[in-house]
């Protein structure tokens, strides 16, 4: 896995990028009660606000962590938000990228640099 200071995990699966929010996010954010997916086959461009999520304590945007093309949306989250706080590194994904160029995830932290940078 990596990670962006963000606080965003990326998982390479195949030729596609699985993209959700860190334990550490989750637990700052609180109770999600709503998550705003982008659309499936839409472009972004690292830094772009792709998800936007509501919990009881804060409305907060997550940005898209490379360039590239969102392919799929975990669909369960409109009716089970609350896997964000559940299980945010696997069940709590937000959606699976294409990227432009894969050897970008080479710049992202491992999970060492990022516990170093939550501690």
């Amino acid at each position: 896995m990596k990670f962006t200071e963000e606080h965003e995990w990326l998982r390479a699966e195949g030729d596609l990028v699985v993209v959700g929010i860190t334990k550490y996010a989750a637990e700052q954010l609180g109770d999600v009660v709503f998550v705003e997916l982008p659309d499936a086959d839409t472009d972004v461009s690292k830094g772009d606000d792709v998800v936007v999520i509501e919990s009881v304590k804060v409305a907060s945007d997550i940005l898209a962590p490379l360039d590239g093309t969102i392919v799929e949306v975990n669909e369960k989250l409109g009716d089970e938000p609350a896997l964000v706080n559940s299980d945010p590194l696997d069940a709590g994904w937000f959606f699976k990228m294409k990227l432009k160029d894969a050897s970008e995830l080479d710049s992202l932290m491992d999970e060492t640099a990022y516990n170093a940078m939550i501690a």
